[in-house]
C-alpha cells in the first residue's frame, strides 16, 4: 500500500519510467546469504522495472523467493544509489531514493556516515516508516531539528525526509485517509533540498527546449 501510494506518487518526476528496485534484509536463494542491496526483480545486471506497477510485480515475485531476515540496514542502497550520483557533475540528474522499510534501523552509525557522504551529491532520500515500530532513529536521520553528523562531519545539507505512513491511513489500515497530504509532506522538502544543490554548484537551469513540432509542419520563428 506505501510502494503503490507513494511510488504514484514520486514516479511523475522521472522521464522514462524505469526504477532500479532494490530489497534489504533477506536471505537469498539458493545459498542463503544475507543481503541488504539485492535487485527485486532478480536480475543483479539490470534491476530497472518498468512503473511503480513493474516494482510492485518485482516486489511480489521476490517475496515468493527470498526469507525476510533481519538485521535493518540502510546504508548499502543509500552507497548504492550515490556511486550513481557520484558520477554526475553537470546537474543533468537528481537522484531519489525512496526506502520503505517496517524496522528499526540497525545500522546507525554507518547510515549517519552515508547520508553525511551523500549530503554533498545530487541525490534526496524520503523514508516511509510501515507499521507500528517505534520510529525515532528515522526522526533523527531526517535532520530538521539538528543537522546529522558524523566521525565529526556535518552534513553539507539536509537530504532525508521521514514520513511515517501510518499518520495517513484509517484505523482499519485499509485506506489512505488524504491522498493529497501524503503527496505534499512526501515531497515537501525535495524542492529546496533540490535547488540547495544547484545554487551551492553554481549549476542554472538548461535553456527550455524548443516546443514539438509535428512532421511536415511548418516550423514558426520569432525575431
Amino acid at each position: 500500500m506505501a510502494l503503490k501510494a507513494v511510488g504514484e506518487i514520486i514516479q511523475d518526476y522521472d522521464s522514462d519510467k524505469m526504477f532500479p528496485a532494490l530489497g534489504f534484509g533477506a536471505k537469498l536463494p539458493p545459498d542463503g546469504r544475507v543481503s541488504h542491496e539485492f535487485a527485486l526483480n532478480g536480475n543483479p545486471q539490470n534491476p530497472y522495472c518498468a512503473g511503480i506497477d513493474g516494482v510492485m510485480e518485482a516486489y511480489y515475485q521476490s517475496l515468493k523467493s527470498v526469507q525476510l531476515y533481519g538485521p535493518t540496514n540502510f546504508s548499502p542502497v543509500i552507497n548504492h544509489v550515490a556511486r550513481y550520483a557520484a558520477s554526475v557533475k553537470d546537474g543533468s540528474q537528481y537522484f531519489v531514493l525512496l526506502i520503505i522499510t517496517d524496522g528499526v534501523i540497525s545500522d546507525m552509525a554507518q547510515t549517519k556516515e552515508s547520508i553525511v557522504s551523500a549530503s554533498c551529491l545530487p541525490m534526496s532520500i524520503i523514508i516511509v516508516g510501515v507499521g507500528p515500530a517505534e520510529f525515532d532513529a528515522m526522526v533523527e536521520l531526517d535532520g530538521d531539528e539538528v543537522r546529522i553528523s558524523s566521525r565529526g562531519r556535518y552534513a553539507e545539507r539536509d537530504i532525508v525526509q521521514f514520513v511515517p505512513f501510518r499518520d495517513y491511513i484509517d484505523r482499519t489500515g485499509n485506506h489512505i485517509l488524504s491522498m493529497a497530504r501524503l503527496a505534499k509532506d512526501v515531497l515537501a522538502e525535495i524542492p529546496d533540498q533540490f535547488l540547495s544543490y544547484m545554487r551551492t554548484r553554481g549549476i542554472k537551469p538548461s535553456p527550455a527546449p524548443p516546443p514539438y513540432t509535428p512532421p511536415g509542419q511548418p516550423v514558426q520563428t520569432q525575431i
